[in-house]
């Protein structure tokens, strides 16, 4: 789950912060996954997500809204959710080792708190991955502040440009931190990029 390990935190922080994602093996579980995929969105729903979203076919605003995205998701799916509290991460983590779906399960998040979200959830980690920053001439790069936006996409389709455009917007009282922020997670074609956070840092920076 590389591309969700990199998130910068700038002034926000990162502790209101997760994303789960869920696929299966290819070749070895993939055959008839489309239904347990769609049934752990599904229960992430039950479970105020800030985002979900499918990496292979797109997000919502991708497909022409929800039920869409739910109906055409595929076997060798992969499929994700962000959330905005630990509370939810481990009611929505003790549904999902309930389920019992078979499937390939990843949460990211800060490391500590992943680890006392499973350990509540009852759940066994068994790898660990970590982001070892950004290296190079990083003079070049946004500020922390505009990348705390811009990296909830793992792919790098949220450029920093529109992070400042849509700051720009609130300030101006042209959109409120929440319709900026969804307009910032359209372009985020697997749906990690946490509306809710992004909401925040967007109306605080604004307000510098």
């Amino acid at each position: 789950m590389t591309h969700s390990l990199h998130r910068v935190k700038g002034q926000h922080g990162l502790d209101d912060d997760f994303v789960v994602l869920c696929m299966p093996s290819k070749d070895i579980n993939h055959e008839g996954s489309g239904p347990k995929l769609r049934q752990f969105l599904e229960l992430a729903l039950e479970h105020e997500p800030s985002n979900l979203g499918d990496a292979r076919l797109g997000n919502r605003w991708w497909q022409g809204g929800l039920d869409k995205m739910l109906d055409n998701i595929e076997d060798r799916a992969v499929v994700t959710a962000a959330f905005n509290d630990k509370a939810k991460l481990v009611s929505f983590l003790k549904a999902v080792k309930e389920a019992d779906l078979g499937l390939s399960v990843v949460v990211s998040g800060l490391v500590e708190h992943v680890a006392e979200c499973c350990e509540q959830a009852g759940v066994k980690r068994h790898t660990e991955n970590r982001s070892l920053k950004i290296w190079g001439n990083t003079d070049l790069l946004p500020s922390e502040d505009i990348l705390s936006v811009s990296t909830m996409c793992g792919h790098a389709m949220v450029p920093a440009h529109l992070v400042e455009y849509m700051i720009k917007r609130v300030k101006n009282g042209r959109m409120t931190p929440v319709e900026a922020a969804t307009e910032l997670a359209k372009p985020c074609q697997c749906g990690i990029m946490n509306i809710d956070r992004a909401a925040e840092i967007l109306k605080e920076l604004s307000e510098v």
